[in-house]
């Protein structure tokens, strides 16, 4: 697809979250969780789209798509260490147990996603196609961390959490705005045929769809049923998966601090077109803008 070149550029950040509170938006513990739980997920995820791309890399043989892949690494490299600081924000300041939950996703991205899956040392003609699998279910995930981005940069619901915890997510999701035709491109760059390229893709997208939903909610899970201050957070914690979808759709409606279910199949859906591109799921002037004056990325600068 033509579209503008635009350089993508990893940006160190500096945020400090030792003055923020466990429920960051006020009066609202579930949507508090539902975010605080990516901290847990996305380190293991973002270094494991790192090790996965290292490996692609050598294949990929348009040089600008080799520097979008490059700066890619990079930007997700500093993602998952901002997210560690979060991880031990939670851990430190809010006595928040993430092992179980941590160890969880580790196995998956490390173990089920590794480079012999399940310990498995694969056969030299299959090495190949599972690389190209895995660099598939990254464009899979990163439509929905693109989606994301365009829905916060199109919301003010963050406005009135602690502006820390809400800059640092800001800021990550306004990458993934920025980056967000790589590892589609690269999907496709990689796929031999357009045909093998939608049918693969939409297989890939029935199985990173329920496990995304179910690894945010897990992550939900995780910290409120630790939440000694909220009843009404260890009731949710312990509540049928069903039931925690109609809460984000509920709280999604009522306060914007989290996307609504419908709008993330809304979105997912568009994923089905044949001629779809993820350029068209986002503005990326408006996320440039944000990362002009995010106070964690003008930090960074100045540090650097």
């Amino acid at each position: 697809m033509n579209q503008p070149r635009h350089e993508i550029v990893p940006r160190k950040v500096a945020f400090d979250l030792s003055n923020s509170p466990l429920h960051w938006l006020p009066g609202d513990s579930f949507s508090s969780h539902i975010i605080n739980g990516v901290h847990l997920l996305l380190p293991a995820g973002e270094l494991w789209f790192c090790r996965v791309y290292n490996k692609a890399l050598p294949y990929v043989t348009d040089e600008n798509l080799r520097k979008d892949v490059r700066a890619f690494i990079e930007q997700e490299a500093i993602h998952a260490q901002a997210h560690r600081h979060g991880e031990k924000w939670l851990k430190e300041q809010h006595n928040m147990d993430v092992s179980e939950y941590r160890e969880r996703v580790d196995w998956l991205f490390r173990h089920l996603l590794g480079d012999q899956p399940l310990g498995y040392k694969l056969p030299k003609s299959l090495e190949m196609r599972w690389l190209i699998l895995r660099v598939g279910l990254i464009a899979g995930i990163e439509h929905f961390t693109g989606m994301f981005g365009d829905w916060c940069m199109n919301s003010d619901g963050w406005d009135e959490g602690d502006p820390v915890v809400a800059d640092l997510f800001r800021w990550h999701l306004a990458e993934e705005v920025e980056h967000r035709t790589v590892a589609f491109d690269l999907f496709d760059h990689l796929c031999k045929t357009k045909l093998g390229f939608y049918i693969s893709r939409q297989a890939i997208m029935a199985i990173v769809f329920p496990l995304f939903i179910y690894m945010i909610m897990e992550g939900y899970r995780s910290l409120a049923s630790q939440d000694v201050k909220d009843k009404k957070s260890r009731r949710l914690s312990k509540a049928f998966f069903p039931f925690l979808l109609w809460e984000l759709q509920k709280m999604g409606r009522k306060t914007d601090h989290v996307p609504t279910f419908t709008y993330l199949l809304r979105r997912t859906a568009f994923w089905l077109k044949p001629n779809f591109h993820p350029i068209t799921e986002g503005d990326t002037e408006q996320a440039l803008a944000y990362l002009a004056q995010s106070p964690a990325a003008l930090a960074g600068e100045s540090a650097a």
